[in-house]
């Protein structure tokens, strides 16, 4: 019987009713990646809590055998994130070198000692939004003017870029998560946001300060063994690019999740959620990164019931196991605040799970927390100024967001 490949629209779009049509079929489905590459989508909660922690799955593209034998087009836009030097695509000892040197950066208590400067940042962009506003008859771009220059601001001064560095590094690491772009754009992008992070690298050598960037060079000149320069080039990438674009469509998807279900607000502001609650079951209801490239079966590997071959490049299919009815019930595609309270509720998978848990959680979760809460308290009667289904999405189907999220802030 000819298997029956589920191709994923280059073009991005809403993930959740494919989702849900593929998660009825089991909680795995081969897929067709961009350039007729085949692979695997771990859907179903259970299936892949599993695979995240199997010993067996690798993140090293060495395993990834159509890469290997040349089976992968050039220009390929996924190709970032299969072969970027750095702790996504590591394993074992390589692995935990790589996370020790940025690990300390976001412990919870270094990110609590943020909590005053991310405040006054969120009010400081609050001003910007309701300036916006007033220029635009009432209607801003909430994700212009809140949820992108956030995290940007915040990872930006951990790494210590500068204000008029950071809007050319968006550009460039939103093109590195696009999958519709043509090859010749991929490799332009690619090699552009390299010799972006490659001359920033240099400037922090030559007059270093207080930030991780400068901490990362330090440990690579002191002994090359902690730390290659490729390593370098890798870890700086993959911190601006998870340290802004997950927590942008974290709060964008969490404003348009309240501006929708009116009536979960309305169970915040009576004091039966708080805005942590709103946090996570966004994350679980409308997660900020759909389908994440990649982990690699060693060997032949049963999953869930079905078998991936070895080799196989697998996407962790965030936003279909977060609507799971399996693991979160028959509800499961209602946005419920007070989810995480019931007791039988399970923890959702969209910050990853096991040794590759994101490291950056507690930092994506006190910027949400305070953005929200900040915003609903200053503009208490803000709601979407177009409709839901005509928000630009995200080109893009590894990331979940919109392009634009133009709100009416009064009544």
């Amino acid at each position: 019987m000819t298997t029956a490949f589920h191709r994923l629209d280059p073009a991005g779009g809403c993930p959740h009713a494919a989702n849900a049509h593929l998660l009825a079929e089991g909680p795995l489905a081969p897929i067709e990646l961009p350039g007729g590459v085949e692979g695997m989508a771990v859907l179903g909660h259970e299936a892949l809590k599993e695979f995240l922690t199997h010993p067996e799955v690798a993140k090293s593209a060495a395993h990834f055998t159509a890469l290997r034998d040349g089976r992968v087009p050039p220009g390929w836009p996924l190709a970032t994130f299969a072969t970027v030097p750095g702790m996504t695509t590591a394993d074992g000892a390589d692995h935990r070198r790589l996370r020790t040197l940025v690990s300390r950066a976001f412990t919870t208590p270094r990110v609590e000692e943020l909590r005053p400067r991310i405040s006054e940042l969120t009010d400081t962009l609050l001003d910007d939004l309701e300036r916006a506003a007033e220029d635009g008859g009432g209607v801003a771009d909430l994700r212009r003017h809140v949820a992108l220059p956030l995290p940007m601001g915040v990872i930006g001064e951990l790494l210590g870029v500068e204000p008029e560095r950071r809007d050319r590094l968006h550009h460039l690491t939103d093109q590195i998560v696009a999958t519709d772009l043509s090859p010749e754009q991929v490799i332009d992008a690619n090699r552009e946001l390299a010799a972006v992070l490659a001359e920033f690298a240099a400037a922090k050598a030559e007059a270093p300060g207080p930030d991780l960037t400068s901490a990362l060079i330090a440990a690579r000149d002191e002994d090359g063994d902690r730390l290659s320069h490729a390593e370098l080039i890798g870890t700086l990438l993959l911190m601006v690019v998870a340290g802004h674009e997950t927590t942008l469509n974290l709060i964008a998807n969490a404003v348009r999740a309240l501006c929708g279900h009116r009536d979960q607000l309305a169970r915040v502001r009576a004091g039966d959620a708080d805005w942590g609650d709103v946090v996570e079951e966004t994350l679980r209801w409308d997660a900020p990164v759909s389908y994440f490239p990649f982990r690699y079966p060693v060997r032949d590997l049963a999953v869930g019931g079905t078998v991936i071959p070895a080799g196989t490049p697998v996407l962790a299919g965030y936003t279909a196991a977060g609507r799971d009815p399996a693991a979160h019930g028959l509800d499961a595609d209602r946005f419920d605040v007070t989810r995480r309270s019931r007791p039988d509720a399970v923890r959702h998978l969209s910050l990853g799970h096991g040794a590759h848990y994101c490291l950056g959680a507690p930092l994506a979760r006190v910027e949400a927390t305070i953005a929200l809460e900040r915003l609903f308290t200053r503009f208490p009667d803000l709601d979407l100024a177009v409709p839901e289904a005509e928000l630009p999405r995200q080109p893009s189907f590894v990331s979940n967001g919109v392009r634009e999220l133009p709100v009416r802030l009064r009544g």
